[in-house]
């Protein structure tokens, strides 16, 4: 896994040109957050960045889907626009987590627009957070990640003064009946909304699911909260315990092998013991 000091090499690779943001990168919304054994931070220099990519590349392509790129980076045409949260091991100088946070006060165009229609989503009131690419090192997930996470989105918030959280939440599976249990277990236990008709775009869709998952939630069966507990990944298992819904049936991501859910989340609902601990005005 990366380390701060060891990527300017990296560089080269890109060949990126004299004018390039990733060239001269630095953060729109500094933010720096010391806690014990571990810095929380937004990337603020090129080899922070580069570090964050090379997270990517090693947890997305290389341990979830067996493959890796020549540049030893993931990335994509939004990465030279956004922010991005990263985590760094005091102990090792190692970048362990890395979160993606791309504000309507830098930009208009949404990674989440590439998968689903928000037209509605766009139209709320009040300055908008994406999330997304969130990976976090396998040695380090555990709560105490996730928290470190929330402290630097929460410290975020505040910073950019966003009403509105949103951003494509993936879950490890292709599997249709799987996905058409899951969409019901949201549905049944509160966690669903179709207020903002958000739909997936045409290559995105699941075929048949719409009508699967109509026919599916006229049966009474109550799904197991224990059997869904390991199907739900822990960062969107935290959203949904602060208030956050996802909007309509999932996209399919068939480069990563997942579905994704967008998720959209008002800063005003987010529980006020939360708020308190983390810090959210």
């Amino acid at each position: 896994m990366p380390e701060i000091n060891q990527l300017k090499a990296i560089a080269k690779v890109l060949k990126v040109g004299k004018g390039s943001r990733i060239k001269n990168f630095s953060a729109h919304i500094p933010i720096y957050i010391e806690k014990k054994n571990f810095i929380v931070k937004t990337a603020d220099s090129p080899d922070e960045l580069y570090a964050a990519l090379r997270l990517r590349h090693d947890v997305f392509l290389q341990e979830l889907l067996k493959r890796k790129k020549r540049s030893g980076l993931d990335k994509d045409r939004f990465d030279k626009f956004c922010d991005h949260l990263i985590i760094i091991d005091k102990r090792s100088g190692n970048l362990i987590g890395t979160y993606r946070l791309q504000s309507s006060l830098h930009t208009k165009k949404w990674y989440t627009a590439t998968e689903f229609h928000i037209r509605y989503i766009k139209r709320l009131p009040g300055n908008k957070l994406e999330l997304g690419r969130a990976c976090v090192h396998p040695d380090h997930r555990n709560g105490i990640t996730i928290a470190l996470l929330w402290d630097g989105i929460s410290a975020y918030i505040g910073a950019s003064k966003s009403s509105y959280l949103f951003g494509c939440s993936s879950i490890k599976t292709m599997d249709k009946e799987e996905i058409k249990q899951i969409y019901h277990y949201l549905k049944q236990n509160g966690h669903l909304s179709e207020e903002h008709k958000v739909k997936p775009k045409g290559k995105f869709k699941v075929p048949g699911l719409k009508r699967g998952v109509k026919k599916h939630l006229h049966s009474l069966e109550t799904i197991d909260h224990l059997v869904m507990k390991d199907k739900i990944p822990s960062l969107l298992a935290s959203y949904l315990r602060v208030g956050a819904k996802v909007c309509g049936i999932p996209a399919i991501d068939r480069s990563f092998k997942c579905i994704d859910f967008l998720t959209l989340m008002n800063v005003e609902d987010i529980s006020a013991a939360f708020r308190k601990k983390h810090k959210i005005d």
